[in-house]
């Protein structure tokens, strides 16, 4: 797909829309199910809930089960699904993050989940280097930016708080969040407090370190983080769509 077209959500390999809905025009009728077992950031089903297809679309990673669930309630507002596999509550959260432990692919995905939560892009997709102590990038306002650091362990401090501080003035980010599966301790509330406030024209002044419980994100999304202007572009939102109740025509 073009750099510049617009249905572009920022996914590396997503195709046109127009494609996917001409192979499944073809190829199927409304009502059959439609299966993408490999399904990316989920312009298939996307196609298939547009043709009135029932369907089922499979992924390895997070970040993409991530988008896909946010794109089709963009474009889709009364859209049901059902999403397996992915933490529903902060026991599979605990349970995810400790196969992370065992297995480093495991703490990636746990990354990628929790950034998912607050519509967080991950700040490093390969995970190839380091990642210079930013797992995630959240952009509001015209340039601005936060940085998240995602903690999974159980013993998090006040250290790791003046870190992200130290990250954050590093990279001149207005804001820095700390998202951490373990309950914060009084220290590291204080010394988030400590930093002070972040300020964009015209809005209301926001923490500038601000600590978010992976409960809280379950509970609250993207609300659970608290910015000026924030801008919804992350992953770029999905043009609202309609569902078709009729087979799409092709152009032969």
């Amino acid at each position: 797909m073009s750099s510049q077209a617009q249905e572009r959500l920022g996914y590396p390999t997503q195709k046109p829309v127009a494609l996917l809905e001409r192979i499944l025009s073809a190829s199927s009728n409304p009502g059959d199910v439609v299966l993408d077992p490999f399904c990316g950031c989920g312009t298939t089903v996307h196609a298939a809930q547009k043709l009135d297809r029932q369907w089922i679309g499979i992924d390895v990673t997070h970040l993409a089960i991530g988008l896909i669930e946010k794109r089709l309630r963009d474009a889709f507002p009364n859209v049901a699904f059902t999403t397996h596999g992915v933490p529903q509550d902060i026991a599979g959260a605990r349970d995810l993050a400790n196969r992370g432990r065992e297995d480093k692919n495991y703490y990636f995905e746990f990354e990628k989940w929790a950034l998912s939560l607050i519509n967080a892009q991950p700040g490093n997709l390969s995970k190839k280097g380091a990642d210079r102590g930013i797992d995630g990038n959240i952009y509001f306002g015209r340039t601005s930016r936060a940085i998240v650091s995602v903690k999974a362990g159980e013993n998090v401090g006040v250290a790791m708080i003046r870190d992200l501080r130290g990250v954050i003035e590093r990279e001149g980010a207005g804001i820095g969040v700390f998202l951490t599966l373990a309950e914060p301790t009084k220290p590291m509330i204080a010394e988030a407090a400590s930093a002070g406030q972040y300020e964009e024209d015209g809005f209301a002044p926001v923490p500038r370190v601000q600590i978010v419980s992976i409960e809280q994100a379950l509970e609250l999304r993207d609300r659970a983080v608290r910015l000026p202007a924030r801008r919804n572009d992350t992953f770029k939102a999905a043009a609202r769509d309609e569902d078709r109740k009729a087979q799409g025509k092709l152009d032969l």
